[in-house]
């Protein structure tokens, strides 16, 4: 044997070389893992970042609250529940934002195997706008009412909060006049004497001040503490991406306290990411968010043992049995989270009972 056989690889023909070698291992690693490789899809039903506190999907992205968790977020957005539930159950993400309504249907009916894990804005921030004329929460009886369409969740709700406040809804002249936008123009227009709207819509009139709030966002939930939207994952991803849901929660809970402990960081964050926007009105909804947000993950047993009562009586459940909250609910990851960084003593409290 020559000598030169036994000469180590020069340097020229080491890279090469060691392509040859490594390349099956490379391979077998890449087929090991890839779940690694892969983002985290999370589902939401805005095309662009809501004036609300849901918000905070977005924001845990664009300000790195998922970064430093740990996981890699993709956003993908799709219209409305129905759309989220579709793309959620065809695989084409791990997570999604729908309605706990959409959700107990569709399990009531057989049709998925999913899990609510988290609720980062529980409520939709509803009030009651009235016309000046109106005097006070009890001038509302016999008046009219606009409302998206007999039987939906702007109608269920408010009634619900008008009988608490002692009105009658059947001496209610309910006007269905379908958008909230729609209704705010009636309303301006003096078509309806009152109707349930966002905050954000009140804001978004041409003159919020022609119009006065009788019952604000948290008397409305108050009145009507109603749970309506979850973060629900599949029980496969559970189970092969735990790990990472969990992670999801940690940055969405702790985005939620540092923006209900300074609004003014929600506005700024707002602010770059709807710069189209007046920065007067998101401070204003800051102040009035102050409250809502998801400090413990969202998921109290009380209030959604009541969203389940409530929605036994609406006509989507007419026919159908309402769950039990073990086929439906988990609390584990996020109690799992809660052990690792703490409860937060001033709101969204009821993670103590569990």
């Amino acid at each position: 044997m020559k000598v030169s056989q036994l000469l180590p690889v020069t340097a020229q023909g080491l890279a090469p070389f060691l392509a040859r070698a490594l390349a099956p291992v490379l391979a077998l690693a890449v087929l090991a893992s890839p779940a690694l490789a892969d983002p985290f899809r999370l589902i939401v039903t805005d095309l662009e970042t809501p004036l609300v506190p849901n918000s905070v999907m977005d924001l845990a992205l664009q300000e790195g609250y998922f970064d430093r968790a740990g996981v890699e977020v993709e956003l993908v957005r799709v219209q409305q529940t129905p759309l989220a539930l579709a793309a959620l159950q065809a695989g084409e993400g791990e997570m999604a934002n729908i309605s706990v309504d959409a959700l107990l249907q569709v399990i009531a009916r057989g049709g998925a195997d999913l899990r609510a894990v988290t609720s980062p804005n529980k409520s939709l921030p509803y009030l009651i706008a009235a016309a000046p004329t109106v005097q006070g929460v009890e001038g509302l009886a016999g008046t009219r009412f606009g409302v998206g369409r007999l039987g939906s969740l702007d109608h269920s709700l408010s009634m619900l909060v008008l009988g608490a406040a002692g009105i009658e809804p059947e001496g209610l002249d309910i006007v269905t006049l379908g958008q909230p936008n729609v209704r705010a123009q009636a309303l301006l227009a003096g078509q309806i004497d009152a109707t349930t709207m966002s905050i954000g819509t009140l804001l978004a009139m041409p003159d919020p001040d022609a119009v006065q709030v009788l019952i604000d966002v948290d008397a409305y939930y108050a009145a009507a503490p109603v749970v309506m939207k979850v973060n629900a994952v599949p029980a496969a991803v559970l189970e092969t991406r735990g790990d990472e849901v969990e992670a999801v929660i940690e940055a969405l809970v702790l985005a939620s306290r540092d923006y209900a402990a300074d609004g003014a960081l929600w506005a700024e964050a707002m602010a770059r990411a709807r710069p189209d926007v007046d920065r007067a009105d998101l401070d204003q909804l800051a102040t009035t968010y102050a409250a809502s947000w998801s400090v413990n993950g969202g998921l109290q047993r009380q209030e959604l043992e009541h969203t389940m009562e409530w929605l036994a009586g609406t006509e989507d459940f007419a026919d159908l049995e309402v769950p039990p909250m073990s086929q439906w609910l988990d609390f584990a990851p996020l109690d799992h989270v809660l052990a690792r960084i703490g409860i937060a003593d001033d709101m969204d409290m009821d993670v103590h009972s569990r």
